[in-house]
């Protein structure tokens, strides 16, 4: 079984997925839509890659602000975790991801991806990022 990473966005959702030992998280996908309230594609695209990649668990990023507070985006974040615990069936975890796309586009910058195809991949490495923070957590958990 893996888990799943998603990084949520106002129009877009950046899918990450782990390794089955659940030590390793990749870039899998981008899921984009038009509009940001419009989500019923967008939970029937990561409904699929559930069943497809055998998760049992969801990692969503939270996005808190710089200082720690929570913003308008937490509440839509809310909202899009407990529709997914809903409509799947699985736990979502939520993890910081404050930062995550700053160093999202560092890496994309430091392996020479052109800054016009950055926007392609940015989320989809923003998610494996968030997915990669919680694997390391986890197995910092079981190894201490």
């Amino acid at each position: 079984m893996r888990v799943i990473g998603l990084d949520y966005g106002t129009k877009t959702v950046g899918v990450a997925i782990s390794d089955e030992m659940k030590l390793i998280a990749q870039p899998l996908t981008t899921i984009e839509r038009k509009q940001a309230n419009k989500l019923r594609q967008t939970y029937a695209a990561i409904e699929q890659i559930i069943v497809e990649q055998q998760v049992e668990l969801i990692v969503l990023g939270y996005p808190k602000n710089m200082n720690n507070t929570e913003g308008e985006r937490v509440e839509a974040t809310k909202e899009f975790k407990e529709a997914l615990e809903r409509r799947t069936g699985l736990p979502v975890v939520l993890v910081d991801e404050r930062l995550t796309t700053v160093e999202a586009n560092r890496i994309l910058e430091d392996t020479g991806v052109a800054v016009s195809a950055r926007k392609e991949h940015i989320d989809k490495m923003a998610a494996a990022i968030i997915l990669q923070n919680y694997l390391d957590m986890e197995y910092n958990k079981k190894n201490s």
